[in-house]
């Protein structure tokens, strides 16, 4: 329970120090960003009416922030386990289901197994990119699922690259966390507007929590790696071997 009230409290509650939703000034902006990114993935954009991108940047480089990604699971302290429980299928990445509060099954009495709960989401890998491609200028890698269950079926993708000082990016890195809907078959559902509004109030908050949560995380993991501190104290290993 004390982790539950945590989870609220940390995810749901707080505001995010970091504001990490990719806004824009109109409709058409919005959808050809979302067309040049799910055609990067590598995905056919007229499947998707929507897609939901969150971005921040983390000072620590590419290479290590998806290696930490990998290890995504019900240990995972960036990640509300508490209310969302990743389980990996046969301990795999490739095949994950999230369960509300953990609870797989209700009322187990003894022998008597008790009765299913199905997951909140059923994420299955479509393609994974582990090591950037040779035409690839920032180092992009990236996890790419097809998702299920509480959400209507879409994708999800985590997305890392090496920042790009043209569009005023500062940190080593950017991490894109990206969900596409397409609202079971119908691009244009009637309730499409309700959904967005929910959306707005929860999911956006979430996530943006979970990545600002994410890079706080993986920078003092990776200062406590080299020998290094917060800002103020001297770096004393500048030789990163992450790339």
């Amino acid at each position: 329970m004390m982790q539950i009230l945590e989870n609220i409290r940390t995810y749901f509650v707080k505001k995010p120090e970091r504001e990490t939703l990719v806004r824009f000034s109109d409709h058409d902006k919005r959808e050809d960003y979302s067309k040049r990114i799910l055609q990067r993935l590598g995905i056919e954009v007229e499947q998707y009416s929507i897609i939901n991108v969150h971005k921040i940047g983390i000072e620590v480089p590419g290479r290590y922030v998806f290696e930490e990604l990998m290890k995504w699971d019900e240990n995972s302290s960036y990640w509300p386990n508490g209310i969302a429980r990743i389980k990996r299928i046969s301990g795999e990445l490739e095949d994950i289901e999230i369960y509300l509060f953990g609870l797989e099954r209700l009322l187990p009495i003894g022998p008597f197994k008790g009765f299913s709960i199905p997951p909140l989401f059923c994420l299955k890998k479509l393609r994974f990119n582990q090591s950037p491609h040779t035409s690839d200028v920032d180092n992009a890698r990236s996890l790419l699922y097809t998702c299920e269950g509480g959400y209507p079926i879409g994708i999800f993708s985590l997305y890392v690259r090496s920042s790009i000082a043209g569009q005023n990016e500062i940190e080593k890195t950017q991490l894109f966390s990206m969900v596409a809907f397409n609202f079971y078959g119908k691009k244009k559902w009637y309730y499409t507007y309700f959904i967005n509004y929910i959306w707005e109030a929860i999911h956006n908050r979430v996530t943006a929590n979970i990545l600002n949560r994410l890079k706080f995380l993986f920078e003092e993991k990776f200062l406590r790696a080299i020998g290094e501190s917060r800002p103020g104290v001297e770096n004393r290993n500048k030789n990163y071997r992450w790339m």
